[in-house]
């Protein structure tokens, strides 16, 4: 009998969460999903971006990856081995005092997540344009990876995603 892998009981948790937010209560908007098998190192990949039902100026990424090692430590039941998942959320907004709004963002994070989180913002803009509006890309990854032990904190780290929404709104 087939056995999902926790890759895909993650993944199932996440789009029932965020598909119940954005087609029963309205909250988010869903605008793309990704589930991708890279076959050139045996990889999966699922990614869901999302805006604010009321402010779509902002997207949030959540976005699971399972390395070929993790994929067959869980099916090859390896010993010594602990089957899981890389998370990392990702947002991705339009700014335009880059000194002042990147430091916002920075000290606003980990008042929501962990305090060890170290978000990654990479800015950029279109050559040959006025630099009036910059894209910042916010990456949060964790430290350590999530398995099937913390299915229950599926919708709570969806709660945070959308509190970062919100913060980040504040700061636009």
């Amino acid at each position: 009998m087939y056995d999902p892998t926790v890759y895909e009981n993650l993944k199932v948790a996440f789009e029932n969460t965020l598909y119940d937010l954005d087609n029963i209560d309205g909250t988010i908007h869903i605008t793309n999903r990704m589930d991708r098998m890279e076959m050139s190192v045996m990889s999966r990949e699922f990614a869901i971006q999302f805006v604010l039902a009321e402010h779509r100026e902002i997207t949030a990424e959540i976005a699971l990856e399972a390395s070929l090692q993790d994929l067959a430590a869980e099916i090859l039941e390896l010993p010594d081995e602990n089957p899981a998942c890389t998370l990392r959320l990702r947002f991705v907004m339009q700014i335009e005092n880059v000194e002042t709004q990147c430091s916002q963002i920075a000290q606003m994070l980990p008042q929501i997540w962990e305090s060890s989180i170290t978000p990654t913002q990479t800015l950029s803009y279109v050559y040959g344009q006025e630099r009036t509006l910059f894209t910042d890309t916010i990456e949060v990854r964790f430290q350590r990876k999530i398995n099937e032990d913390q299915m229950e904190d599926v919708p709570e780290v969806v709660d945070h995603v959308i509190q970062t929404l919100i913060g980040l709104k504040d700061l636009q």
